[in-house]
């Protein structure tokens, strides 16, 4: 079964409990305090699960209202939808907990109760910031009014808090053999569209009622959910495909009950209806970036390449084999943009509200789980991923004049020097006034293409244009730019501080070997001309430099008018193919290095005071070791501003 091409209409296989493990690590007491369970009743809602032995009463929870009043009732559920960092929580088949006379809904409102806690499964204690639950199908096992009388009731607590969710039906709920063409059922009399349009962020149900549409607001930006049937009819498909194209900005995630299978070892594959959804709805659709189903098992996962040539994560996740029919196990995933990462754990709240040695052996196995299928993190550029149909607001360029705060002793910006590609073949003018203007030095057999006008830049640069320098160093040929030898800049000591800001990007072609220990500005004149002999001291490399190690990271170093020796502030490691901002300041006695904003760790705490000159030019480009022309940059070049005194990080250029 696990291993061959499921049929679209099996009921998922029962077989022996699975062996769990330990997974997301909860902060139990909050839970419980947030839940309102401690002193609640637990232990009478649980008797066989978290007691030592097996009773008579084991497994039979109490009712709704022998646990006293929910204490969520006149609660609302608040999440913070500006917040870089949220969850979205699916809860796979729980069927087996709704099946005719066996009906316990306790495990199912202990993962409700969790998300009105807002989710508390980190070390420190705080909130998860939960944005929707996406139930997954086959939410009773056989779709009976009786069973739905039940799953109501643990229901009504979403719908008392305000929670954002949506259910949808599994081919346990409705007959398997239909599609959402079928009519009335209790399912439809129970997860009515009218009781779906009281849900938060709710948009639209198909005409039959079966397949819903919700939006979400989360990290400052919509997200859609789109939650369709067991079987989609054609005319599903038509509505869900308009769902999409009426919202063509909205990243999509898609919940259905069944689209993928795994084998033993987790790795996903399309059922025959699965391949329907891909060619009929989901390869077509850029915007989906995520599919959740459930109805097989084991859990599993695989990436699907649409259309576009984007990712599609497809995953499966089902528990209802596991112990106490998957004890209402949901899976969290965890979104981080600022990570760009979304990190994805398995764990059922129902288990994990009790003490640990309270829990019977069974219990204690399916708290957590910690599979490679079941707790993993997903790297996702989501502004890449989601540029083809949501791109970023480009921020406007910047008039010059703007950037020339007090004390600004150059500017150089590259957006109005030539078209896309072209070679540059003139200076470049110093937009602050005073005179620092560059001119194009070339190495003999340097082609046109050494450097060329971009239209590249960073996202956050005040002019949208760029150096490209592409040079191939041992030795070094290629093109750079320096001051003329009568800028003021070459003579300038700073001793009473400074700021020196670049944007730039390595490209990915970038390699150590041929391109490490380049610069994007440096200063001509060797450290042995200008007296510096320390202990830390070579006489040979330039008195100044922001260089590129073969990290690559980012590299200041100087020698200062009162030291013998260096003075270097080291960056971290950068990722090739991405625009930064890099900013070093001194205050008149400290040197601090800043990439995209952010103080970085190697800074020293010895006094810098200024930079010693032997009054030659500056090179952007290019770097000079003893006396000659070294390394040539390979990589982008944006704007570039020298201030003669220190900035703060809220007037550097990227803000």
């Amino acid at each position: 079964m696990h291993e061959s091409h499921p049929s679209d209409a099996c009921a998922c296989p029962r077989t022996a409990d699975l062996d769990g493990a330990g997974t997301a690590a909860a902060s139990r007491r909050r839970f419980l305090r947030g839940a309102g369970l401690l002193g609640a009743g637990v232990g009478t809602a649980g008797l066989g699960v978290f007691g030592g032995a097996a009773t008579a009463s084991a497994g039979t929870p109490a009712p709704r209202g022998e646990h006293g009043d929910h204490s969520t009732r006149g609660d609302r559920w608040e999440p913070d939808p500006d917040s870089r960092q949220f969850t979205f929580v699916v809860m796979p088949d729980t069927q087996y907990l709704f099946d005719e006379d066996r009906i316990h809904p306790a495990p199912l409102e202990a993962s409700f109760r969790y998300v009105l806690d807002g989710g508390t499964n980190r070390e420190d204690g705080g909130d998860d910031n939960i944005v929707f639950l996406a139930h997954l199908g086959d939410v009773t096992e056989h779709g009976l009014p009786a069973e739905y009388a039940a799953v109501t009731k643990s229901f009504a607590l979403l719908d008392d808090a305000g929670v954002a969710y949506s259910v949808l039906a599994g081919n346990h709920d409705v007959r398997s053999a239909t599609d959402d063409q079928r009519g009335p059922t209790p399912y439809l009399d129970t997860f009515t569209p009218a009781r779906a349009a009281r849900t938060p962020g709710y948009r639209a149900s198909s005409p039959d009622g079966y397949n819903t549409c919700h939006v979400f607001k989360a990290a400052g930006r919509q997200w859609m959910v789109l939650s369709l049937d067991w079987r989609l009819s054609d005319a599903g498909f038509a509505w869900a495909n308009r769902m999409i194209a009426a919202n063509p900005e909205l990243p999509v995630i898609l919940t259905t009950h069944e689209m993928a299978y795994a084998d033993a070892g987790g790795k996903a594959a399309l059922s025959d209806y699965g391949n329907r959804l891909w060619d009929g709805l989901v390869s077509g659709n850029d915007q989906v970036f995520l599919t959740v189903n459930g109805h097989y098992w084991p859990p599993g996962r695989t990436v699907l390449e649409n259309k576009a040539g984007h990712d599609v994560h497809v995953h499966i996740t089902n528990y209802q084999d596991r112990y106490y029919g998957g004890a209402a196990m949901i899976r969290t995933y965890r979104f981080d943009l600022d990570r760009n990462t979304i990190d994805v754990s398995t764990f059922s709240p129902w288990i994990l509200q009790t003490a640990a040695e309270d829990r019977n052996a069974l219990a204690a196995r399916e708290a957590e789980l910690t599979s490679d299928v079941d707790r993993f993190s997903i790297p996702v550029d989501f502004e890449r991923r989601f540029a083809g149909f949501a791109p970023r607001p480009q921020r406007p360029a910047r008039p010059a004049n703007e950037l020339l705060v007090r004390d600004t002793l150059a500017y150089w910006r590259f957006d109005g020097g030539g078209k896309e590609g072209t070679a540059v073949r003139q200076g470049v003018r110093d937009l602050s006034g005073q005179g620092n203007d560059l001119v194009l030095q070339s190495t003999p057999g340097a082609p046109d293409t050494a450097l060329t006008w971009s239209a590249d830049h960073h996202p956050d640069q005040p002019g949208h244009g760029s150096l490209l320098f592409d040079a191939r160093n041992r030795p070094p040929v290629g093109a750079y730019l320096q001051t003329v030898p009568t800028a003021p800049v070459n003579r300038e000591t700073f001793e009473h501080g400074y700021t020196v800001e670049a944007f730039f990007k390595l490209p990915a072609d970038w390699t150590p070997g041929q391109n490490a220990w380049s610069a994007l500005l440096s200063r001509w004149g060797m450290s042995g001309e200008a007296g510096k002999s320390g202990d830390s001291t070579d006489p040979q490399e330039p008195i100044v430099t922001l260089s590129v190690s073969d990290a690559p990271a980012l590299q200041w170093c100087v020698y200062p008018l009162n030291q013998t020796g260096a003075s270097t502030c080291w960056g971290h490691q950068l990722p090739l193919d991405h625009w930064w901002h890099v900013a070093v300041v001194n205050d008149g006695r400290l040197n601090r290095m800043y990439v995209d904003g952010c103080e970085v760790a190697r800074n020293p705490s010895t006094p810098a005071v200024g930079l010693s000159t032997l009054g030659r030019p500056w090179m952007l480009g290019g770097y000079e070791y003893a006396g000659v022309l070294d390394k040539i940059l390979h990589g982008w070049i944006g704007d570039v501003r020298i201030v003669k005194r220190a900035l703060s990080t809220g007037e550097f250029m990227i803000s």
